[in-house]
């Protein structure tokens, strides 16, 4: 039966295998997380009016779309979110587990452009030392901020 398979599968190579292959595996949302730091290296956190009210601050994210490479992704989220302009850096962190997301977080300089926050999504934006993280952040967030990137 194996046999089979792999002529079957020699046969039917390109566009078709790569058909087969998307049924045949899960699916998922990709969401990427910018760490971004400004010169002074101080972090960029949002206070998020969509997450829970206990922990509302956060690190700029949002959902890749569609053939969007991950790296920009982030510079589109921080650009619509805050509209700031970020360079993105290294891959900090990759994670899955969850049930059809991973996450993805690249570190971030910011490079430019000036605060306005998308009211919508954002009810605050701030620059803070890694000293003076507030307290009602994601903690997921804090340990990418200061490199634990431990689950």
């Amino acid at each position: 039966m194996k046999r089979l398979i792999a002529r079957v599968w020699r046969l039917i190579r390109g566009p078709l295998q790569w058909r087969v292959l998307w049924f045949a595996h899960a699916k998922f949302m990709v969401g990427v997380t910018g760490v971004v730091r400004n010169d002074a290296g101080q972090v960029l956190l949002l206070k998020h009016r969509l997450w829970p009210e206990d922990r509302p601050w956060g690190l700029p994210t949002g959902y890749a779309i569609k053939s969007e490479e991950f790296p920009l992704t982030i510079v589109r989220e921080v650009k619509e979110e805050t509209g700031l302009d970020v360079k993105p850096g290294r891959l900090v962190s990759v994670t899955s587990g969850y049930r059809l997301r991973v996450e993805v977080a690249y570190e971030a300089l910011h490079v430019g452009g000036t605060l306005t926050i998308d009211k919508f999504e954002i009810l605050e934006a701030q620059w803070f030392s890694l000293d003076s993280l507030p307290d009602a952040m994601q903690e997921s967030h804090r340990r990418l901020i200061l490199g634990d990137n431990t689950p």
